[in-house]
């Protein structure tokens, strides 16, 4: 058959007013990726931030609840246990719910599993905003633990059900909305916890109660918004309902294209059930794509920029800022992460999944020895501290670029849908397991900081040794 001219081809294509760049963005699909990410994600990013401004209160509570009980205060051994729990039964949560995700997602779907997981963030706001009236501090270790699997199952299926309902063609902006609420729920949970509004003691636990409303806005919103149409058709054998989901996420009547594709892959994998865990890893041909999603969810977690959250208020008091506004500096952070998230969204189609990551790591590496040889040299100059905040920020700006969303797109998009529930287990369990090392490892080593801070060393060596110390960091 005779073809016309490349150029003519070409052409045709581009005038072709049924070719998917062309197709706007429906509110349907917007709709269920924000409210999607709202009840998900956001709540994820909120609870990374929550515990900072009511730390003092909390143990303040821990401490009168021991008293009450027992009569006598607490020993600085169990306080420090007893905190240490309270944050990291979070990752222990996250971890039980990144195991369940693939049990749950193929009983209830990706939009069933998204509205039950609301159920956990309910229960979790009354655990937290009650313990405190029932003088029970096991409360807020159970609530922390119930939030913690809600965020486990969230980071697994919001990336799949997004990955499964967005055109190609948007689909990594589509899917930076995870990375977008997580920003945004840090930086809401930083402003709320200002002393200003919730930072205060007679209101610390209110700042728990907040957790209801993204839940509750999802209950309300995604119930009327389409399942995935992958998952209808090729799990389900929904055709019919697969075809009215994509009708309303594309925004058109003619969706015979995308069901082919769907049915097309449906054939391909005719003779294969959902794929076990174990199965995938034994399948040599998904080999790379698992190498590539572990190493960059362990790198997600392990890149060290909870060791700069930790720094930011000490670097900021030395840099001669007064205390009263270290909390609204602070916000800059918060600001700049969301930022750089929506950036990264706007522009993943155009760049491309790799040079994001590539990017963003090579960037944290700079700025990570900037920061080093900055904090060697703090106490030398004057306006040395506000270089190493520039940092800083720069290095939060890095990880939003690329590494703190395109791990979860890449997970939906690197596996077919019959190794998709198991990627995202795999996923989901190297990222808790290093939220948890980080969690468990990095307040031994600021004990051991602190420890050598108090040494006996002559006045001359403080300084140094204490520049010195910052910088293993």
């Amino acid at each position: 058959m005779h073809k016309p001219p490349k150029e003519q081809r070409a052409k045709l294509q581009t005038s072709d007013p049924k070719t998917p760049q062309q197709q706007p963005v429906t509110g349907c699909l917007l709709s269920a990726a924000f409210f999607g990410a709202l009840g998900s994600s956001f709540i994820y990013g909120y609870n990374l931030s929550v515990v900072n401004a009511p730390a003092l209160y909390i143990k303040a509570f821990y401490n009168r609840t021991w008293v009450q009980r027992y009569g006598e205060p607490l020993t600085e051994e169990t306080a420090t246990l007893l905190w240490s729990l309270t944050v990291s039964i979070f990752a222990i949560g996250g971890l039980l719910g990144a195991l369940s995700v693939s049990v749950i997602t193929k009983a209830m779907g990706r939009k069933g599993t998204l509205l039950l997981n609301n159920i956990f963030a309910l229960l979790a706001a009354l655990l937290l905003t009650l313990g405190e009236t029932a003088q029970s501090y096991e409360m807020l270790v159970i609530g922390r633990l119930v939030i913690g699997v809600n965020s486990g199952i969230a980071l697994s299926v919001l990336p799949m059900y997004l990955g499964e309902i967005t055109p190609r063609h948007i689909r990594g902006s589509i899917g930076q909305f995870n990375s977008i609420l997580i920003c945004c729920g840090v930086f809401t949970g930083q402003v709320l916890g200002l002393p200003e509004l919730l930072g205060q003691e007679a209101r610390w636990s209110f700042l728990f109660s907040f957790l209801a409303l993204p839940a509750a806005l999802q209950l309300c919103v995604l119930p009327f918004l389409p399942e995935s149409p992958r998952y209808l058709l090729m799990e389900r054998k929904d055709e019919a309902g697969a075809q009215r989901a994509f009708q309303r996420f594309l925004g058109k009547t003619d969706v015979s294209q995308e069901l082919e594709e769907v049915h097309a892959e449906a054939r391909a994998q005719d003779n294969l059930h959902t794929v076990s865990v174990l199965q995938l890893m034994r399948n040599p041909a998904v080999r790379w794509q698992l190498i590539t999603i572990v190493i960059s969810m362990a790198c997600y977690q392990l890149c060290g920029l909870n060791a700069i959250w930790y720094y930011t208020s000490g670097i900021l008091r030395e840099a001669g800022f007064d205390e009263d506004l270290l909390p609204y500096i602070t916000l800059s952070t918060g600001a700049i992460e969301t930022l750089a998230a929506i950036i990264s969204g706007l522009v993943i189609e155009r760049i491309g999944r790799k040079p994001l990551l590539i990017f963003g790591f090579s960037a944290m590496a700079v700025f990570y020895s900037l920061l080093t040889v900055f904090l060697k040299f703090q106490d030398s100059r004057s306006w040395m501290p506000y270089l190493s905040y520039a940092c800083i920020l720069a290095v939060i700006a890095s990880f939003c670029s690329g590494p703190g969303g395109v791990p979860f797109v890449l997970t939906g998009e690197l596996f077919e849908q019959a190794s998709r529930p198991a990627a995202f287990m795999v996923a989901g369990v190297v990222n808790w397991m290093s939220n948890f090392a980080v969690g468990l490892l990095f307040p031994i080593l600021q004990s051991d900081s602190e420890r050598l801070r108090d040494l006996p060393v002559d006045r001359d060596r403080r300084v140094g040794d204490r520049c010195s110390r910052r910088s293993d960091w």
